[in-house]
């Protein structure tokens, strides 16, 4: 359970302000149809997700115990810096599509997920954990609870959250996680 509540939460709290949580609010203004939305979004999480989760399972096989816990370490940190930095603007896809609004949200996510720090974050928890389905399951969820209120509510959500304070504690999650790894990679946890 461990690593389905860390999964959720970690992926929750940084994708706060996330590019894809923009492009979230653009498709909900584009097509004012939450339902598809959120539903190629859902499905759109689950792919990506998936593959990351894969990928963090196979490189663990590939690298002794304690290469994987430095690498872990060090790439949870620097997810850390990562997410007190701001998406920019610009890279949120946002034209518009003939194939509705279920069909260009699930191609516009899965592609926006691509080398996003939440796809990161499920290739290195997934490698930590050895558990495919759980981190998967943790990530999906954790995107759907921070995407789904912004296709809900909008623009009203997008503005009341407090960013700067987001990416803090998603940040401060992902020093946690780096420090324990690299601790336990030294053998004093």
């Amino acid at each position: 359970m461990e690593a389905f509540f860390l999964s959720l939460s970690a992926v929750a709290i940084a994708e706060i302000g996330d590019k894809t949580q923009l492009l979230s609010l653009v498709l909900a203004t584009r097509f004012r149809k939450p339902l598809p939305i959120i539903a190629g979004i859902f499905v759109a999480t689950i792919l990506n997700h998936a593959l990351a989760a894969e990928v963090g399972i196979l490189v663990a096989k590939w690298l002794t115990q304690q290469v994987l816990q430095w690498v872990l370490g060090v790439s949870f940190v620097a997810g850390g810096v990562w997410m007190l930095i701001p998406d920019k603007e610009g890279e949120v896809p946002g034209g518009v599509s003939r194939f509705g609004p279920f069909v260009t949200t699930a191609v516009a996510f899965f592609l926006a997920e691509m080398g996003d720090k939440t796809q990161f974050a499920t290739i290195g928890l997934a490698a930590r954990f050895n558990a495919l389905f759980t981190v998967a399951a943790g990530t999906t969820i954790g995107m759907m609870l921070a995407n789904v209120p912004v296709v809900v509510l909008g623009d009203a959500a997008a503005k009341a959250l407090p960013l700067a304070l987001v990416r803090g504690i998603a940040a401060a999650i992902f020093f946690a996680l780096g420090l324990v790894t690299i601790l336990e990679a030294l053998g004093i946890v």
